[in-house]
């Protein structure tokens, strides 16, 4: 048996934004998908899931992956998490040049599916990477990333960015700008996550802003905004020597830093990706003192994040109503870790 996890994310800037060419620094936290993969005898694929969300729903169901389980959660979500496991057993065929491999796989997450921290990445990443190492075909980092981006690309109907599926491999913080990624020598940031316990859709959010985008002059120019302030993040994250940004202490970046999420959020709550409940979680964090607080991911629900070294969002957000959940995040320096 082969086992490998991999962390989900959040992103400070650039959700949507991303998928039009423009830049995004998501940023790979300690909360994880393991997968652990056993080679058959056949062409089958048997797969149990655990733990797929915060709140505790498990799905356990055994057959091919065109098998639906019965659970009490959305079908979307369910579909989407089959396709991306569908969509890994393919990609690490094709990388093995195995195309009748037969796996048991077992899936175990910390990461809340559709709520903005990187489920599907993580769960790909993980499972491409414990399959290709079952096969005898272990795949560097970057060919890794790249072969979870064509995985999701696949279920995603070609809307995916690299983005999630890039930190997920490498871990820390990156930027993304189409296919240029690399890593980013960010702080340590105070990140506080809150979650909803509900789910976007992230195909049908997608959509949405490409219908605003082709209709409206002004959301494209929003989307150029957001890519601005990408790139004015960037500086306070990882100064050149020669920015007036390096000059700054640590604080008083991440204070800029957060400034910017306020920015961000509210050019995606222009665009319809947000929520009353992202909404009240993201007031709830500033008015507790945040530097700054927006919605992670596609929106529509699951979580915010938000800058705060000091326990008050945390509080502040666990007393939110329609918050399920509030956790500290400490940011994960590894991207996929190959466990056993």
């Amino acid at each position: 048996m082969t086992v490998s996890s991999a962390p989900g994310k959040v992103y400070l800037f650039g959700e949507h934004a991303v998928v039009y060419g423009e830049p995004a620094i998501p940023c790979a936290i300690e909360r994880r998908a393991t997968i652990s993969v056993e080679a058959r005898d056949d062409d089958h694929v048997r797969v149990q899931a655990s733990d797929l969300s915060l709140d505790g729903f498990t799905v356990e169901y055994t057959g091919t992956t065109d098998d639906r389980p019965d659970v009490d959660v959305p079908a979307s979500l369910v579909d989407a998490a089959m396709g991306y496991i569908d969509a890994a057993v393919e990609q690490a065929r094709d990388a093995a040049d195995a195309p009748d491999a037969g796996f048991d796989i077992t899936v175990e997450s910390e990461i809340p599916l559709g709520a903005g921290l990187g489920s599907s990445a993580a769960v790909t990443v993980a499972g491409i990477d414990a399959a290709t190492r079952e096969l005898g075909a272990p795949l560097s980092v970057e060919d890794l990333a790249d072969r979870a981006y064509r995985a999701e690309a696949a279920v995603q109907k070609g809307e995916a960015s690299r983005a999630d599926t890039f930190c997920s491999a490498v871990g820390g913080a990156v930027r993304v700008e189409g296919d240029d990624c690399r890593s980013i020598d960010a702080p340590d940031l105070p990140i506080v996550v809150g979650f909803d316990g509900g789910a976007g859709d992230t195909g049908e959010l997608v959509a949405s802003v490409r219908a605003l985008k082709d209709r409206y002059d002004f959301a494209a120019d929003t989307i150029t905004t957001i890519g601005n302030i990408v790139r004015r993040g960037e500086r306070f994250l990882d100064p050149d020597p020669s920015d007036p940004a390096a000059d700054q202490s640590v604080e008083e970046r991440i204070e800029e830093i957060g400034r910017l999420m306020d920015f961000n959020h509210g050019l995606l709550e222009s665009l319809g990706v947000s929520s009353r409940s992202l909404d009240s979680m993201v007031w709830a964090a500033r008015e507790a003192g945040a530097h700054g607080a927006k919605l992670t991911g596609a929106g529509g629900g699951g979580c915010i994040v938000a800058l705060d070294p000091t326990p008050e969002t945390l509080t502040g957000l666990r007393f939110t109503p329609g918050c399920e959940e509030a956790f500290r995040a400490e940011l994960a320096d590894d991207g996929v870790r190959r466990v056993a």
